[in-house]
């Protein structure tokens, strides 16, 4: 069932799409005072090069993996990229998975209760339109200050394309996704404790890819919300366990909910 597929798509659980081996233990020094410190200190102009002392291990040793996938990349990718295509890599995965983050968020939160436009209804998908139609200049100031963020990320991270050379490298001191924000001051300043951070970010970053491709297949399967087709499936699943059983429970009819959940057909449930 095509409903079922993408729905399953986008609940899955996420493995590591192009996962690095785990980081190496970060290196200590006893300090006069009897307390270790780390070296580098994560303060260091060099930022990168202090968190990969050895960049001779599988995508340069970046932190991201977790059994069971492990060094995970079946297409080959960085068996002959250079180094600054790693980093490359591991920025583009880290800034779209940051991306999908917010995308799987905005689903759920504005097809059930949209905080800035009342009118904006329906599934997601139809939201820019929407939005574009009736409220142009918040879509223009939106595009405005997505391309703000773009040029500071830019000028952060890449190097100056003074030359043919230069064009598409990253800055030796740039740690891939690090453009320095962080209000909150939750990045760690231990080393270890960084890695076990952005792994968890990127496992989760990886999760919501796969998450909202399901949810855009979905919806341009059967033009609902998401979670209006998660209630549809649930019920569907009710009504045919209660069939199964030969119980006689009040769910739905199979027919007309399968019919709903692969279709634009009006939901006849829920509303």
């Amino acid at each position: 069932m095509v409903a079922k597929l993408a729905l399953a798509l986008a609940l899955a659980p996420a493995a590591a799409l192009v996962a690095p081996s785990q980081a190496r233990a970060s290196v200590r020094m006893m300090k006069g005072d009897g307390k270790l410190d780390e070296i580098p200190d994560s303060g260091e102009a060099n930022r990168f090069t202090s968190r990969l002392e050895n960049q001779e291990g599988f995508c340069l040793d970046l932190p991201g993996a977790l059994a069971p996938m492990g060094q995970w990349d079946p297409a080959g990718f960085t068996s002959q990229a250079s180094a600054n295509d790693i980093r490359r890599y591991r920025e583009a995965e880290t800034q779209h998975g940051r991306v999908a983050m917010l995308a799987v968020l905005g689903f759920l939160v504005a097809e059930s209760y949209h905080p800035l436009f009342a009118d904006v209804s329906g599934p997601a998908i139809d939201h820019l339109g929407q939005v574009r139609q009736e409220y142009p200049a918040f879509f223009e100031i939106g595009a405005l200050a997505i391309g703000g963020l773009e040029i500071n990320r830019a000028l952060v991270g890449w190097a100056f394309p003074d030359s043919r050379e230069k064009a598409g490298l990253l800055n030796e001191d740039y740690y891939p996704g690090d453009v320095g924000f962080d209000p909150a001051g939750l990045r760690p300043s231990d080393p270890a404790e960084f890695a076990e951070m952005q792994t968890k970010e990127l496992q989760n970053g990886r999760l919501a890819m796969l998450a909202a491709a399901g949810f855009i297949a979905q919806e341009l399967v059967n033009h609902k919300p998401i979670l209006e087709t998660l209630r549809l499936l649930i019920l569907l699943d009710d009504s045919e366990i209660s069939k199964n059983l030969g119980i006689n429970l009040p769910t739905g009819d199979i027919p007309t909910l399968e019919l709903e959940l692969e279709t634009k057909a009006p939901d006849t449930f829920f509303r």
